[in-house]
């Protein structure tokens, strides 16, 4: 599967294009701009885009009111399919955010309900309706909006006429614009017959179509499985990388690997491939909460380094600050251009590494070394074996570990190292070793 060797960048378009909050109807080819970051995708290293929403929708793009027709205030079909061809030419992957749980107050079929009420030939497609109640916006009837929220009508995925009306457009994101998967919201929430035909009719439109879906908590190995798709967005590890490095506990990050990757038997999803991040357009950006700037490389180091599949947040590559307390739009907002720095070509040294790296790519995880401060574990495959080592202490520190030979190359900086007794881990810094065999 490609996407289990490559680095993801993603975009929240309505925010990256400066669009407005609320949908006013007016056509302005802004998403036109993904091809302008185009050079500065490649240079970071990044070789799959992850975009949030880009089709109409009420305001912030998880209320569809049409699955077939991009949002207007980001452009046309043909702008967006035109971006599609662009970042494909330059061997870059298109996922797309697919939100099938709930509709806006604005899609077709609800809007049918609102005029017809009971004689509506839509009633089947949305949860619980209920014309003995009423809606926070007045509506006449109840009916079940997700976690609460009332602009987020519920459909019913036991509906066949739900199902087909879905299919029919991921089919067309695939014939139209050449899409190479889906990011699937809230997939906790999604009915798992629904994602069994989803995974089958996919399949059959395009060989190594990848499906990774939004969860939070639980058995990520079971719910794979009864899922059936291809990855989870890695939340259990999430906030034990930031915590970690804002308490100085590193057995706080590396236990949660341990316990979802490692070699005992008990190991919660061994071998899976989760997407992992230090931000994204949901949580506040990793520069707002990390205490020590100078660790937001080793932060990255660590995404880079666990098991996985990293993911990167536009503009925090450059260490881009944007606070949740703030409200989401302090997290999605516009850059003219984008900046590198430091920090961005880290990053771009780590991409290198992961890509060209079988066993970041595909190995298990064994702790080998771990302090309050420090850290080292072992990626292996039958291929190769590397050791990723952090120091996020402000003095060096010498690591005494067996190593298990003495000479290795770091595939960060491609300096040789020979440990001999041990390695002097510089303060602030991160290695991966590719060691000989």
């Amino acid at each position: 599967m490609w996407a289990y060797e490559s680095v993801f960048y993603q975009i929240y378009p309505l925010g990256f294009c400066g669009a407005p909050f609320e949908n006013d109807g007016k056509a302005e080819s802004r998403i036109r701009k993904v091809v302008d970051w185009i050079p500065h995708i490649n240079k970071v290293g990044a070789n799959a885009i992850y975009f949030s929403p880009v089709f109409e929708s009420d305001t912030h793009g998880y209320n569809t009111r049409d699955y077939t027709r991009i949002d207007t205030r980001l452009g046309t079909n043909e702008d967006f399919a035109y971006v599609c061809k662009k970042l494909h030419e330059a061997g870059i992957k298109v996922v797309l955010d697919g939100v099938f749980n709930h509709v806006g107050r604005g899609f077709f079929a609800f809007l049918d309900v609102i005029r017809n009420r009971e004689q509506s030939a839509y009633l089947n497609w949305f949860q619980r309706i209920d014309f003995s109640g009423n809606s926070n916006y007045n509506d006449g009837f109840w009916y079940e909006g997700w976690e609460g929220n009332y602009d987020l009508v519920k459909l019913n995925l036991h509906e066949p006429q739900v199902i087909e009306h879905i299919l029919s457009a991921v089919g067309g994101w695939i014939d139209e614009f050449d899409i190479d998967g889906i990011r699937l919201d809230v997939a906790y929430c999604l009915d798992y017959g629904f994602l069994g035909r989803l995974r089958e009719f996919c399949d059959s439109k395009k060989d190594d179509f990848f499906l990774v879906g939004e969860v939070l908590h639980g058995e990520y190995g079971k719910m794979l499985q009864d899922m059936r798709i291809h990855s989870l967005t890695n939340y259990q590890c999430y906030k034990g990388i930031y915590s970690s490095f804002n308490s100085s506990n590193m057995f706080e990050i590396v236990h949660s690997l341990l316990r979802m990757f490692g070699p005992e038997e008990w190991t919660v999803c061994r071998g899976a491939h989760l997407l992992s991040f230090a931000d994204n357009h949901d949580v506040s950006r990793i520069a707002s909460i990390i205490n020590d700037e100078k660790c937001l490389p080793l932060v990255y180091a660590m995404v880079f380094g666990m098991p996985g599949i990293p993911c990167v947040y536009y503009g925090s590559e450059w260490g881009a600050k944007g606070d949740k307390n703030q409200g989401d739009q302090a997290l999605r907002i516009s850059f003219e251009q984008p900046q590198w720095n430091s920090l961005t070509e880290f990053l771009a040294k780590l991409a290198r590494a992961k890509k060209s790296s079988n066993a970041l790519n595909y190995g298990g995880m064994r702790s080998i070394l771990l302090n309050n401060k420090q850290c080292i574990f072992e990626r292996r495959t039958d291929e190769e074996r590397v050791l990723v080592a952090i120091n996020m202490d402000s003095a060096p520190y010498m690591a005494h570990f067996d190593a298990g030979c003495g000479q290795a190359v770091d595939l960060i900086s491609q300096e040789q190292h020979d440990f001999g007794g041990g390695s002097e881990l510089a303060p602030y810094r991160a290695y991966f070793w590719k060691m000989e065999k």
